[in-house]
């Protein structure tokens, strides 16, 4: 008998009908071969008269080795970028029962509630938790990203306009937003027929006939954190809407948006445990006021009884309101992040509100010392308050010494067009990373100073003026102060698991389209630190050219 050397094959695995099977559908068509099929169906003018020319496939196996050999070329530098990416945990916990799970990223999208209760449950988790946060009676399950997120807080502000509001078509961006969100406003105005001005909040006359609605960032892109209140309030005077992009764990320690008085309150989750994912996109959160329920962008879930008394899950809204509105539809435009939302509401239950208090804490605690260090060493910090993030002001002749030296120790800061240079930390980081930082620093302009950052960080503590320092609690249901300890959420994890339908169960009748046809193989990339850690940045390396780095 000879031997078959033929390796195994992707489709072998994945492609599910057999000769047979095959034979039997193209019965039911009318066709006697896929090749006949094809001919009817496509297009002569498009349809090709010879076989694509194409490489030999590769096993799964072979797939996997040469795309770790690929993503080795990712150089996974330390980052203190910010402009909302940073370096985050992912508990392993989440990791390998949630991420890596196919209970959990096979169902994905929760449209039939009744198969649906587990995924439910984790995303009002997630739902509480930015409403507790942000100070806002009304969070959605998620957008796609913060840019999205705040041009959809623009267009919903922009449709709910009334009387003779209704004629005004302006909208102001402070020039302190993320650079990314300004671009992403810029392209969702201009087909919305709405003006979108940027400039400085401080210089914004309120009383511009035009103007219905006013987006800001909290704390601001060079990282100062500015108290909006008395802006929001002249605003409400003159009925003009607020938005405010904020940082969700810097509101664990800041007075949140929503009791300033904001209509509206967005951002990213993904400093929540989700990887970096190459950049992502990563999870938003959108909160608002109640009055606005019926134009929320994206899916609510909400909190009912079943005919026995038990609480059940439901989506919140009418499912013609929320998917089968054709023009005026809003969850497909928008786009959910079912995902990694639930791991970033399952990294909320983790820590609690006590640990996300703390992790703050320490990431404040860490930029403080930096500031001290770096003027100690001679610097001029420009920020008066921050949480995470310091622009320090350099000359361009410095800038350019420091970025040199920085690349040589494989650390990306994040360097401003007028010279200075902007260092956000994160809870990855320690006073090791301080350290280096001032290392960086010292080297490269020949500053010096005897510091003792052990000392430093002994009498570093959280002093925010009055207005600026958060009062209210947050995060007391119990699911966030029930499950601290790995074994405790394992079982919560999987208690919430089995009350889901996904594919580990069955085919899955709606929904989940975009991730059940991934492969194992497919999948497994996500958790390589040359991906999860990576935030794609093109950098100039002195002497090797330009390189991928995080």
């Amino acid at each position: 008998m000879s031997i078959n050397f033929d390796k195994e094959r992707f489709w072998h695995r994945h492609i599910g009908p057999d000769d047979e099977q095959i034979k039997e559908m193209l019965k039911t068509v009318g066709a006697d071969s896929l090749d006949q099929l094809m001919d009817e169906t496509v297009p002569a003018g498009i349809h090709l008269a010879e076989s694509l020319e194409l490489e030999e496939p590769m096993s799964e196996y072979r797939f996997l080795e040469e795309f770790r050999e690929i993503a080795s070329k990712n150089e996974i530098f330390k980052s203190f970028l910010g402009m909302g990416y940073y370096e985050t945990l992912t508990s392993n916990v989440i990791q390998r029962n949630v991420l890596e799970n196919p209970g959990w990223y096979t169902s994905y999208t929760p449209y039939q509630a009744e198969i649906s209760q587990g995924r439910l449950e984790a995303l009002i988790n997630f739902q509480t938790m930015v409403s507790d946060l942000t100070g806002l009676e009304l969070a959605n399950a998620s957008l796609l990203d913060e840019g999205t997120a705040a041009a959809e807080g623009m267009s919903m502000l922009h449709s709910a306009r009334r009387g003779a509001k209704r004629k005004k078509a302006n909208s102001f961006s402070s020039e302190l937003r993320h650079p990314q969100t300004i671009d992403i406003l810029k392209g969702r105005a201009e087909p919305q027929n709405i003006e979108l001005v940027i400039g400085d909040h401080k210089e914004l006359d309120l009383t511009d006939a035009e103007l219905f609605g006013i987006l800001l960032q909290y704390p601001a892109t060079d990282g100062e954190v500015y108290d909006y209140s008395n802006i929001i309030e002249a605003a409400k005077d003159q009925d003009v809407k607020t938005v405010v992009a904020a940082d969700l764990l810097s509101l664990t320690l800041l007075t949140p948006p929503g009791e300033m008085g904001a209509d509206v309150v967005v951002g990213s989750t993904q400093r929540f445990g989700i990887p970096m994912g190459y950049g992502g996109p990563h999870a938003a959160y959108f909160a608002t006021r109640e009055e606005y329920q019926r134009k929320v962008p994206g899916r609510i879930i909400g909190v009912t009884q079943d005919a026995e008394g038990n609480p059940a899950y439901r989506m919140a809204l009418q499912t013609r309101e929320q998917h089968i509105r054709r023009e005026k539809a809003t969850s497909n435009i928008c786009t959910a992040q079912v995902l990694l939302a639930v791991m970033a509401g399952f990294y909320g239950v983790y820590h609690g509100p006590e640990g996300l208090r703390r992790i703050a804490e320490r990431i404040h605690g860490l930029t403080k010392i930096a500031h001290q260090a770096l003027e100690k060493i001679g610097f001029e910090i420009a920020n008066e308050y921050y949480f995470d993030t310091l622009k320090v002001n350099t000359n361009r002749v410095q800038q350019q010494s420091i970025r040199i030296q920085a690349l040589k120790q494989e650390v990306n800061f994040r360097y401003f067009d007028d010279g200075s240079i902007g260092l956000s930390f994160d809870e990855v980081k320690d006073l090791q990373d301080v350290a280096q930082v001032l290392d960086i620093f010292t080297k490269a302009t020949g500053k010096e100073a005897d510091i003792d950052l052990h000392q430093m960080a002994d009498e570093t503590d959280v002093d925010y003026p009055a207005s600026l320092l958060r009062e209210s609690s947050y995060m007391k249901h119990p699911v966030f102060n029930l499950y601290h300890s790995e074994h405790e959420l394992l079982r919560y994890l999987k208690e919430l698991e089995n009350r889901d339908l996904s594919l580990v169960h069955s085919m899955i009748s709606l929904g989940s389209c975009t991730m059940k046809l991934n492969a194992t193989a497919e999948m497994i990339p996500l958790s390589w630190p040359e991906f999860a850690r990576c935030r794609s940045l093109c950098t100039y390396r002195p002497g090797r050219g330009l390189s991928q780095t995080v």
